[in-house]
């Protein structure tokens, strides 16, 4: 059964046309994405289905047995605790809690019919019970824990919360609000990446059905079942997540844009010899040409025109010259504001070509350790230093650095004055910014604007090494997925953080976890990190007095086996990469003996260089090797 059907809806505002006959449903216990570029329509459609605007045409029916529940709907009190403006949720239950304390206390003192009263306590205990009484109080607790609240901050006047504490606690009084049917928009935006761990689980575990609108595809991934993408003003069904979707879309344009192909040629051929038999103008030439005619009018009645493609930011980070293979070496770099320490004993080193990620949780300080590379900040003890030839580029996720009272074209120009004007506005072009649109002041442009602004001085910089806070922030997923094939594409050096762990996974080769007391590293994406992380729990876990648990074989054998492929894996890129450097060795052994004094001294330091590289290489093949001998044993 459907708790939601909608039916060929059309909005628009003046002449501008959102989205035209949009159909879809959403039945009982199912979990939808909702998907789209920016200013597709996506939260108006939201706010069609709970009343607020009225579609042009089209209907939309929410069962009349579901309770529907809306992320803006729930609003945060400024004169109530963290804890009491949730626990408010479960206003009902508190009110039979103090009614069965008033009729214990009648009971007690013999007041009132005693009969009536045991009656009356029996029916409240009985509904109390039902509607979860016994457990609200820890779910309260669960959820706000979960969330990224501790303990102590249960008993802060919500007055004092800042704007992502408050989305957080807004989320946490809708799914606990007994709704059946969530409607949720962008619920993962201010949360950290245990927050939306938790909002997952939550949700996996939620019986009722939800539709989300997110740009975080990782969540999507875990959480959706359908998609529903509104494109071009029109919307389509897919059934599976996020990937399944790309792939099935992927393969459904393509057999579109072929068939519209043949279609086309056919009706062309087909007007060759319509042209053909009436410049004959025969009887019967003339009723071939009608002949002809009505095939193609059946042709061009079954033809289905390819979506023209979404325009998209076109990112080129090309740099203008390779670093030295030491980019940047941090030893035991430490931060505090006042009393409040935030990190030290930070310590770890970025080779060229390396996509690093830093991760940690709100508040470690991975913001604050990127403005001390920038010398933003300074550092209370250690040192840090870039190798030769490093060119940075940083991008800062709220865009501090942007002259707001300027224009989006004096912005890009004052910073690249040699550009022509031709030039600058071609560049703005490629991020989206045409016509008038570049006269734009940046105090009047969204989040996302500016961000595209941001990016596209940092793309003109042509840096070797990019610091990267939060680069997704306010992108839609179709122009995450052109930043990401282009960030894997790019030679050069990048750091990067981020709560985008679908971006992570496609895109890191290695993860620094920022703590309080330095930095654990782990080799991988995202998944492998997460992968890591739970063995290391589980092998520091208590052993328990009880006996031993019988090992899983089929699971130790299937993670061996993964460990040798691996193993083998890396062993032929090791071989790979040793005979290159090898080969480079001997070419700068051979200029050595016709270089100048200069040049002797550079490729002294590149012999070196080149030397280390192939002995670490050599001491990494060594251990491969005998492991993979200890295996076959």
């Amino acid at each position: 059964m459907a708790v939601l059907n909608v039916q060929n809806l059309t909005l628009s505002f003046g002449e501008n046309v959102l989205f035209e006959n949009v159909s879809f449903d959403i039945k009982e216990g199912e979990k939808a994405g909702l998907i789209g570029c920016n200013g597709a329509g996506k939260t108006s459609l939201f706010k069609i289905i709970t009343g607020e605007y009225l579609p042009d045409s089209g209907n939309c029916f929410i069962s009349k047995n579901t309770k529907t529940g809306y992320m803006q709907q729930h609003t945060c009190s400024d004169n109530n605790t963290v804890y009491g403006e949730l626990v408010s949720v479960f206003s009902d239950l508190i009110d039979i809690e103090k009614e069965l304390e008033a009729i214990h206390e009648k009971i007690e003192n013999n007041n009132g019919d005693r009969m009536e009263s045991i009656n009356r306590q029996d029916e409240l205990t009985e509904k109390y019970n039902r509607d979860g009484g016994l457990t609200y109080k820890s779910m309260t607790r669960s959820a706000l824990i979960g969330l990224g609240f501790s303990e102590d901050d249960f008993d802060m006047p919500t007055s004092k919360l800042s704007g992502g504490q408050k989305s957080k606690l807004i989320l946490a009084k809708l799914l606990l609000s007994k709704a059946d049917f969530l409607l949720l928009d962008e619920p993962t935006n201010h949360l950290d990446i245990k927050a939306v761990e938790w909002l997952e689980g939550f949700l996996k575990d939620f019986k009722g059905a939800c539709l989300i609108i997110s740009h975080d595809r990782y969540f999507l991934d875990k959480i959706t079942e359908k998609t529903i993408e509104i494109e071009n003003k029109k919307c389509r069904c897919y059934t599976g997540n996020y990937s399944q979707f790309l792939v099935k879309k992927e393969a459904e344009q393509k057999a579109i844009e072929e068939k519209y192909e043949n279609d086309m040629k056919e009706i062309h051929r087909l007007e060759g010899i319509i042209e053909q038999q009436r410049q004959w103008n025969r009887e019967k030439n003339i009723k071939t040409a009608e002949s002809k005619e009505k095939v193609i009018d059946r042709i061009k009645a079954q033809l289905v025109v390819p979506d023209s493609k979404i325009e998209r930011i076109r990112f080129d980070f090309t740099p203008k010259f390779v670093s030295g293979q030491e980019v940047l070496n941090v030893v035991n770099l430490s931060k505090s504001f006042g009393e409040k320490r935030i990190f030290e004993n930070a310590s770890f080193n970025i080779r060229q070509g390396e996509r690093v990620f830093l991760l940690g949780d709100n508040g470690c300080g991975k913001t604050t350790l990127l403005k001390i590379l920038m010398q933003d900040y300074s550092a209370d003890g250690g040192n840090f230093k870039f190798g030769s030839n490093v060119l940075c580029g940083y991008f800062d996720q709220v865009q501090a650095k942007l002259d707001l009272e300027k224009s989006v074209i004096d912005e890009v120009w004052s910073q690249f004055p040699a550009m022509t004007e031709t030039s600058v506005r071609s560049a703005l072009a490629a991020f989206l910014f045409k016509g008038d649109e570049v006269y734009k002041i940046l105090k009047d442009c969204s989040g996302g604007e500016r961000a595209r602004v941001a990016l596209l001085k940092l793309m003109l910089g042509r840096f070797n090494f990019l610091l990267l806070d939060e680069p997704t922030n306010h992108l839609d997923s179709f122009s995450r997925e052109e930043l990401e094939q282009t960030l894997l594409n790019y030679t050069g050096t990048m750091l990067i953080v981020s709560h985008d762990r679908y971006f992570i996974n496609k895109l890191a080769t290695r993860i620094l976890e920022l703590t309080e007391n330095g930095v654990n590293e782990y080799l991988g994406n995202y998944d492998e990190y997460i992968e890591k992380k739970e063995n290391i729990k589980n092998n520091s876990l208590p052993d328990k007095a009880s006996a031993p648990k019988k090992p899983n074989e089929y699971k130790l054998r299937k993670e061996r086996q993964s460990a040798v492929r691996k193993a083998k894996t890396r062993l032929v890129k090791c071989e790979e990469e040793i005979e290159a450097v090898e080969n480079e060795i001997s070419e700068t052994e051979e200029k050595l003996t016709c270089a100048d004094y200069e040049e002797l001294m550079r490729l002294t330091v590149l012999l070196e260089e080149k030397t280390k590289l192939r002995d670490s290489l050599y001491s990494e093949w060594e251990i491969l090797s005998e492991e993979l001998t200890q295996e076959e044993i």
